[in-house]
């Protein structure tokens, strides 16, 4: 085994502990679960025995991670603050750890201009890219976390579907006409409160008495959106992410705008502590927030 694969395998360990869960560490590091889980599968294969163990409150470490741990924090903490002092990343290099749905559907499409415009700034997103992704801190990261970094906008759910979808129905009686359509659902709403979907919906607005939790779930909104595209069920999910396939036509809105949802927590934006220092990531973060603005500006205009 790689040194780098080492590290990287005892830093998703680290952060497992740490939070107590895959989901969580996977979230920090901008990877899947599966993921987090693989690697520290594949330490535990290298070392031969278990390092984690499943309790009440999460996962905990085994008594040979026990006797390690405290020297792996460290080791951890002691690495961030290195790569902070000595800045082991090019000044050209961004490194971005971001939710994933909004990563692919906002951010990569909205960036394609400026990184046209500014062809010498190389990023890695959430481990992909330009440049291969680094241990310690990231220079970006934005979650929907609340009360964690600065807003840059409130996200608003609305149902979408397929062109061919509304005509199903239309001539239905409007206090029921969605009983008995195909839902799709995204993982997250099901799994969080704070991640609003079809049951949320129903409740305000009506429509549909039973079933609504009911239908097929995606792990991801790209691949929930994919078959919104191919007219097989209709999707609660975030209209900043789907703006321009609904100016293109691909996927319709079957309801008023007006009958939408509120997300709980907006996007928020954290920075690592010598952001300002480099003059490539302050110009990308100004369009990164100039950005998010118009975004602001165009959803409050739809509302209207």
């Amino acid at each position: 085994m790689a040194v780098t694969t080492h590290l990287k395998s005892l830093q998703a360990l680290e952060l497992a502990v740490r939070t107590g869960s895959f989901k969580a560490a996977a979230e920090t590091l901008g990877i899947t679960p599966a993921a987090i889980g693989q690697s520290i599968r594949s330490l535990e294969d290298y070392l031969g025995t278990d390092l984690l163990v499943r309790g009440r409150s999460g996962l905990q470490p085994t008594r040979e991670l026990e006797l390690a741990l405290s020297e792996l924090q460290t080791a951890f903490k002691a690495l961030d603050n290195t790569t902070e002092i000595l800045d082991f990343q090019r000044t050209c290099e961004i490194h971005i750890v971001a939710d994933n749905d909004w990563a692919e559907l906002w951010l990569l499409p909205n960036m394609i201009t400026f990184q046209e415009n500014n062809p010498n700034i190389l990023f890695c997103v959430n481990g992909s890219g330009d440049i291969p992704v680094r241990l310690g801190s990231p220079d970006v990261r934005v979650s929907r976390d609340p009360d964690r970094g600065e807003v840059l906008f409130q996200d608003l759910l609305v149902p979408v579907t397929g062109p061919d979808n509304p005509r199903r129905i239309a001539d239905r009686d409007p206090v029921n006409q969605m009983e008995g359509m195909p839902l799709l659902h995204l993982k997250e709403q099901i799994d969080s409160d704070d991640h609003p979907g079809w049951v949320d919906w129903f409740r305000a607005f009506g429509h549909r008495e039973s079933g609504t939790d009911r239908g097929v779930h995606y792990t991801d909104a790209r691949l929930a959106l994919d078959a919104v595209r191919q007219n097989v069920g209709f999707l609660v999910c975030g209209l900043p992410l789907v703006l321009c396939d609904l100016q293109e036509g691909v996927i319709v809105r079957p309801f008023p705008l007006c009958q939408h949802l509120v997300a709980p927590h907006p996007y928020r934006l954290r920075l690592r502590s010598d952001a300002i220092k480099r003059p490539q990531l302050v110009k990308f973060v100004e369009w990164l927030r100039i950005t998010s603005c118009e975004t602001q500006r165009e959803l409050e205009a739809l509302k209207h």
